[in-house]
């Protein structure tokens, strides 16, 4: 492929990895970060613009990488003729409304999880007392980026329910302005997504199994993500019983990027969770390791409209986030303590599987910057998802940073996990 220009549009940072790789590849690189905070992420790695709007003419492809605002910006440069990777105020709507994605589902004849939104507190609590049950609290908006914020009831009588929401109220009612009730459901946990070229959903499709907990066995308070394990498919029953059903919704918006909907599954059927609709991360990090073709060809295919199938590898990839104080929390004063230019070392110069993330390159040294404390993501591969575990943790033998730590039981959700969805059908072809 000759050499494209691709502008990376970012809000906090979160494409630099991917911008990396396109880099890497020989292409022409200027990528734009929005936060103040998260200004020198990728310093070193991608060349930077503090202007992007001024660089649109340069730029053959755009890529936007959030919600929150950034499908607007997508949308007027798709119809001003621009090639761009990103959403519309619809699809950004689909994540940042919780209430009005589950909508959508159900208007496209996808069964939903019963549930209520709410703007008050008060009236949350009343509604719990009279219909006591297991229920999860979700923040909407913004507010769900603060993924500890997401808690998942344990009593019948919807107690713990009550206690949370009293204790929101009195310390984050300023931040929570809307919230969603739902009915808990037990049964496996899967996200199915697919990237999505404007006209259709490209082939083959992605089965992924977040874990979002702090600690090995799934404990502890819930992060942006600890690491995901997955594996590309043929679309299954899964994909057609929910993302399938948005095909011509997606088409209606134009909407170009990889969207993602997490799931509850049980013998009794398919339960959507919530929408992605933008680039997951790790997940995208995690992708690129499975994607047999160039990130830069990929993109500027899938923004085009002419890639609709594509090839990957076979078995599964694991990726596992390495973090450091205060992740996963925003602290500055701990970040600054602990983590702040702690230098990344590497005690063989192997690069092959690391992923980059809130780190930045001077003097030829990696070092963590960014108060979130995410530091890289360690992929692995095989024909096996033990295979895949096993070379990275390997793989992350090789990295020393200080304070650093990771989950070491990304993927083994999968050998209970899979007997299940197998059991019930619903890895088959559909």
């Amino acid at each position: 492929m000759i050499p494209k220009n691709f502008l990376f549009v970012s809000l906090e940072g979160l494409i630099s990895d991917v911008a990396w790789q396109v880099v890497k590849e020989g292409h022409n690189v200027k990528y734009f970060i929005d936060s103040k905070d998260e200004k020198a992420v990728a310093d070193g790695f991608v060349p930077k613009t503090e202007d992007w709007e001024k660089d649109v003419e340069w730029a053959d492809v755009i890529v936007f990488d959030d919600v929150l605002g950034q499908g607007e910006k997508a949308q007027k440069l798709r119809q001003q003729g621009k090639l761009v990777v990103g959403g519309t105020p619809y699809t950004d709507k689909l994540e940042d409304d919780r209430g009005f994605g589950q909508n959508e589902l159900k208007k496209a004849g996808v069964p939903i999880i019963p549930q209520e939104n709410f703007t008050s507190f008060d009236e949350a609590i009343e509604y719990v007392k009279k219909n006591p049950n297991k229920y999860v609290i979700k923040p909407s908006g913004e507010a769900q980026n603060v993924k500890q914020l997401l808690f998942v009831g344990e009593e019948e009588d919807g107690k713990d329910i009550i206690h949370m929401l009293e204790d929101y109220k009195a310390t984050w009612s300023n931040r929570i302005k809307e919230f969603q009730l739902q009915r808990k459901i037990n049964g496996v946990e899967v996200a199915v997504g697919a990237f999505f070229n404007g006209y259709e959903f490209m082939q083959p499709i992605n089965v992924n199994f977040e874990h979002k907990k702090l600690f090995p066995g799934n404990i502890g308070p819930s992060t942006g993500e600890m690491g995901t394990s997955m594996f590309f498919s043929e679309p299954n029953r899964i994909f057609s019983a929910t993302l399938k059903k948005m095909e011509s919704v997606l088409r209606r918006e134009k909407y170009v990027g990889y969207i993602d909907i997490n799931c509850i599954v049980n013998n009794n059927g398919i339960y959507p969770l919530e929408f992605t609709s933008r680039f997951g991360y790790p997940t995208i990090s995690i992708q690129q390791e499975g994607i047999l073709m160039p990130m830069g060809e990929f993109l500027h295919g899938m923004a085009e409209g002419t890639l609709s199938k594509f090839k990957a590898r076979s078995g599964f990839q694991v990726g596992v986030r390495i973090v450091v104080p205060p992740y996963p929390y925003k602290d500055k004063r701990l970040f600054e303590t602990y983590s702040k230019d702690a230098v990344i070392m590497f005690k063989k110069p192997d690069f092959v599987g690391i992923h980059i993330e809130d780190i930045r390159k001077f003097n030829n040294e990696w070092l963590v910057t960014s108060i979130k404390g995410v530091a890289l993501i360690v992929v692995g591969l095989g024909q096996t998802m033990k295979q895949a575990q096993a070379q990275a943790y390997n793989r992350i033998e090789n990295i020393m940073i200080p304070n650093m730590y990771y989950r070491k039981d990304i993927g083994d959700r999968w050998f209970e996990d899979s007997d299940k969805l197998h059991n019930w059908g619903y890895l088959r072809e559909a």
